[in-house]
């Protein structure tokens, strides 16, 4: 099926980044419990009860069944929901642990299968997550919730048209939040940006399981606002998402983003250190540092900066592979010789757009532009429109003596959000400037 018959039914029944949480926007419990179901031995939750008290009744789920591997995939699932809510990679250990018992009790049971394939998206093991994604699709075909794990899974690994195909099946067969994020995604990296906010407001509209679920999808939805260079409506969708969930710090980061855009350096950089004090995940970090080095701030940036590696040793202990995200720093703030290693192995593991982008930049900073442009190239091909993308290949095309090019590609990072980074932005504008 192709790009065009995706486009119409989305319309019809009418989009990184680190983007593999999609699959944990719904948890993965098989909705088909046997009838004595051991959750009715315990006592019921409340209406909007917390991820902390659905993890309590789960944990006691598992002591009064410990041999049903639903209420361990289930335990998983909610540990799953904890991260997202907190950024605590020390769930994913326990989800693990709670994923081995239901897989050793029973090794074909789908719904574990598709949970552990989120587990390992979060953890970006992209080629696991699509073995456990296909083995849960073939194993329990009518089910959902296995066609998000694929569909995730080939577009980190560059599958383009195999995320496609599964794509369009997944919308053929339930059209929901789920589905419409990654038409979003799909379109997204594609360089629809309408077609991709035209997609998002179906997930928005469509809700979610929890109110952090759709939290997260309106966060998405203003991000691509913001990326159209409209923060007005960037600010709505975030303050919209933060009345469904005030602990959203992702939404909390969005707005940060928009005061940013709208030249309050200050302001971000306060809205950041709030959020990074709670959550002091890279990409938040990384964030606050360009904001006051933005600012005229080196010191405190540098001191912001530092902890960047800390939090990347942290997720790495606990499963997480950074290798991409860990190359852009490094290419930006550390040492690009071992942002040319790191890029290079995150291709090897993960040959997407988003590794291509990490790789062309860490070449090009380490002094090999010529190379850094092929990759840039390469991260450019899907005709994505993301300005650091456009940025990086624009000064790869620069320093590779393509002076056309370079002007084509920084006018174009420029062109749908003038602002789209208090740091690179300006630079951007520097080296256009500079080319005549």
């Amino acid at each position: 099926m192709g790009s065009a018959r995706l486009i119409l039914i989305a319309a019809a029944v009418s989009f990184l980044v680190a983007f593999a949480g999609l699959s944990l926007v719904i948890g993965s419990e098989d909705p088909r419990r046997p009838s004595g179901d051991p959750l009715a031995r315990t006592a019921p939750l409340r209406p909007g009860a917390s991820t902390d008290e659905r993890i309590a009744r789960q944990q006691a789920v598992v002591r009064a069944a410990p041999r049903d591997p639903d209420g361990y995939t289930a335990l998983a699932s909610v540990y799953l929901q904890k991260v997202r809510e907190t950024g605590d990679p020390t769930f994913y250990m326990r989800a693990d642990g709670a994923l081995d018992r239901a897989l050793s009790l029973a090794p074909d049971h789908a719904a574990a299968l598709t949970e552990r394939g989120a587990l390992r998206l979060a953890r970006h093991d992209f080629r696991g997550a699509l073995s456990d994604g296909l083995r849960a699709r073939r194993l329990a075909p009518e089910v959902i919730k296995p066609y998000g794990v694929v569909v995730d899974a080939s577009l980190e690994l560059g599958r383009y048209a195999q995320a496609e195909r599964t794509l369009q099946r997944m919308i053929d067969l339930k059209p929901d939040l789920a589905a419409y994020s990654r038409v979003s995604y799909f379109r997204e990296l594609h360089g629809d940006l309408a077609g991709a906010t035209e997609a998002m407001k179906l997930a928005v509209s469509a809700g979610g399981g929890t109110p952090e679920n759709s939290a997260y999808v309106g966060t998405l939805f203003g991000n691509l606002q913001l990326a159209y260079g409209r923060p007005d409506a960037a600010e709505r969708a975030y303050r919209r998402a933060l009345a469904q969930f005030p602990r959203h710090l992702p939404a909390r980061a969005g707005l940060a983003r928009v005061r940013a855009a709208r030249g309050d350096l200050d302001a971000a950089a306060a809205t950041l250190r709030g959020v990074v004090n709670r959550l002091p995940l890279p990409e938040y970090v990384v964030a606050l540092g360009e904001t006051e080095l933005a600012a005229g701030r080196p010191a405190r940036a540098a001191r912001d900066l530092a902890l960047v590696r800390a939090e990347q040793a942290l997720l790495g202990g606990n499963g997480v592979n950074t290798d991409s995200e860990l190359a852009l720093f490094e290419a930006d703030h550390g040492d690009p010789r071992r942002g040319v290693v790191l890029a290079r192995r995150a291709w090897a593991s993960a040959p997407s757009v988003r590794s291509a982008d990490a790789l062309g930049w860490a070449l090009t900073r380490a002094g090999d532009p010529q190379q850094g442009l092929a990759w840039g190239r390469r991260a450019l091909a899907l005709g994505s429109r993301d300005p650091m993308f456009r940025f990086h290949a624009g000064i790869s095309a620069r320093d590779a003596g393509r002076r056309g090019l370079a002007r084509r590609w920084l006018a174009l990072s420029l062109a749908d959000n003038p602002r789209f980074s208090p740091l690179w932005a300006p630079r951007a504008r520097r080296a256009l400037a500079r080319l005549g």
